[in-house]
């Protein structure tokens, strides 16, 4: 499942980055959004969501929601 279809509040696990651009896959791991991390969804927006990373929170849009399963 992806981080659009997550429940608010509940920590997840990443499982992958489903993108073929490197350079966004860089700009996630630098975030520290890779495989193995845990991710909470903070809240669902309208064009994405909100989501605590280790101790940042990040709004992220649509495409790039659906480009990490969880």
């Amino acid at each position: 499942m992806t981080l659009l279809e997550a429940n608010e509040g509940e920590e997840y696990i990443v499982k992958s980055i489903n993108t073929e651009d490197e350079e966004l896959e860089a700009f996630l791991f630098s975030l520290g959004c890779y495989s193995g991390e845990p991710i909470t969804v903070i809240s669902h927006l309208k064009g994405g969501c909100v989501v605590s990373i280790k101790d940042g929170r990040y709004n992220i849009d649509t495409d790039l929601a659906n480009a990490i399963s969880i």
